[in-house]
């Protein structure tokens, strides 16, 4: 396998929830798995990230968990038929009191505000956009609709408003119910779906914690960016998450198809100027859902995003329920490390003009400065929190950042971060032993032999979180 810093996001689903597949994905390079609870009971994820943790230790490849909730998905009901054909010009009804199946005049909906919060001449768009009706009237609980762009409508559709809109919260009593299961089987990440506000991931992290805190447990959030109203609140969002997923998929429905690209990589710069994480997601590899390779135009998205600085790139369908998902992984991880050695490597440039407040962050920076221009063959961080490595794998440098941690919370939680490689070990109290231990970890595992000069930071006195105010230069013996 590669090196390879950009790391990889993959879906579970019944393509992926046998144990032999499962080993095969995370052999072939899987990071973080990901459970989404839009599908399935909680009884199904219980189960299945105890395997992802079995698989886990017998491969040797330790992964983190991500629990996706649902959210506010705002849907059509039923049809009696299953699904109808909508044409272009025809009438058609969204119904908020309809009990009955749905047919061609109209159908019911699951979230009853709808016809609160829309308009005539508002477009509303159904199945992730292929179908886009214009609100004509509004008459209590019916939203009477002209049909612009037609097809076939089945039960259970999305529904998207052009331009954002929706007062659905971004956490409902599914969500909070999620959120418990999750933390039962202590979720490393929980990304939080249609947050339009900083207050919405503030009370998904309070929901997080007091669920968590039978166990102990405090995962990290992660803020997916699919409403419109999101964009303008992007900075408080970040401050108020540990990351965020670019989901392409429902934000192009919103802010349409065009805006996107230039969005991704707004986010991507904003969210490594935080010091936050970022997901890129959706429709990366979809053709590979039913294909043993991927398009043109899918290795240049993926290569696009590595380019652009993501941590990781994501799959969706393409490993839950493709054809090819041990195949999907390893193409994505050899796009991954291919873009990668056609990167600008600028450490200087993003060094000018930045001022630190605290030791911590300045050793950090300090450690890659001084691997760069030494040309160290690793930059080691003997980290209790993570937070050093953190800040290291904000920049781009081709020295891979080893980060040695004695918390088993922290190592999964770094399988995110861009370019570190996070390791387990348990850490001497004595400086000098501690510096001795990691050497020998390190030359253990081929990573550094004798000669080899590397960078290695820590903290005294050892264990302290936040309490990293060391860097040493070291001729591996």
């Amino acid at each position: 396998m590669l090196p390879r810093a950009t790391k990889i996001v993959a879906t579970l689903g019944p393509a992926s929830s046998d144990p032999a597949i499962l080993e095969r994905i995370l052999r072939a390079g899987v990071n973080v798995v990901r459970l989404n609870f839009s599908h399935g009971t909680g009884q199904d994820k219980i189960a299945l990230a105890k395997l992802v943790r079995q698989v886990s230790q017998s491969t040797g490849r330790e992964v983190a968990i991500m629990a996706d909730l649902q959210g506010p998905k705002i849907r059509v009901g039923k049809f009696a038929e299953g699904r109808v054909m909508l044409e272009p010009g025809a009438q058609f009804v969204l119904d908020a009191s309809r009990e009955e199946p749905g047919d061609i005049n109209g159908v019911g909906l699951d979230y009853k505000e709808l016809p609160r919060d829309v308009r005539p001449g508002d477009s509303l768009l159904l199945n992730d956009g292929l179908i886009v009706l214009t609100v004509d009237s509004v008459h209590g609980d019916q939203i009477r609709t002209t049909v612009v762009a037609g097809g076939v409508l089945s039960n259970n559709k999305g529904i998207n408003k052009q331009g954002g809109g929706l007062t659905a919260p971004a956490l409902t009593a599914k969500d909070m119910e999620d959120i418990r299961t999750a933390m039962s089987f202590q979720a490393d990440f929980v990304a939080v779906s249609f947050p339009k506000t900083a207050t919405d991931m503030e009370m998904a992290r309070q929901l997080c914690n007091v669920a968590g805190a039978d166990f102990r447990h405090r995962p990290a959030l992660i803020a997916k960016i699919e409403r419109a109203e999101a964009i303008p609140n992007l900075e408080q969002i970040l401050k108020a998450s540990d990351g965020i997923m670019v989901a392409r998929g429902d934000l192009a429905v919103e802010v349409g198809n065009a805006a996107v690209p230039a969005l991704q990589k707004r986010m991507i710069r904003m969210a490594r100027q935080y010091d936050k994480v970022v997901i890129t997601a959706t429709q990366m590899m979809e053709s590979m859902i039913a294909n043993p390779v991927p398009t043109r135009a899918e290795v240049s998205d993926v290569a696009n995003a590595v380019l652009d600085g993501t941590d990781a790139v994501m799959t969706s369908a393409e490993t839950a329920a493709g054809k090819y998902p041990v195949e999907v992984v390893q193409q994505m991880a050899a796009i991954c490390a291919e873009a990668e050695m056609a990167e600008d490597v600028k450490l200087d440039a993003d060094f000018t003009g930045m001022a630190f407040s605290r030791i911590d962050q300045s050793i950090a920076m300090g450690a890659l400065f001084t691997a760069y221009h030494l040309g160290c063959k690793a930059i080691v961080a003997l980290t209790d929190s993570g937070s050093t490595a953190l800040w290291m794998s904000r920049h781009r440098i081709h020295i891979p950042i080893y980060a040695l941690t004695p918390k088993l919370v922290t190592q999964r939680r770094m399988a995110l971060y861009r370019n570190v490689r996070p390791l387990l070990m348990d850490q001497s109290a004595d400086r000098d032993t501690a510096l001795a231990e990691a050497e020998a970890h390190l030359k253990k595992r081929g990573i550094v032999q004798s000669g080899d000069i590397y960078a290695i930071t820590c903290g005294e006195p050892m264990g302290a979180p936040g309490g990293t105010n060391m860097l040493k230069v070291v001729r591996a013996t």
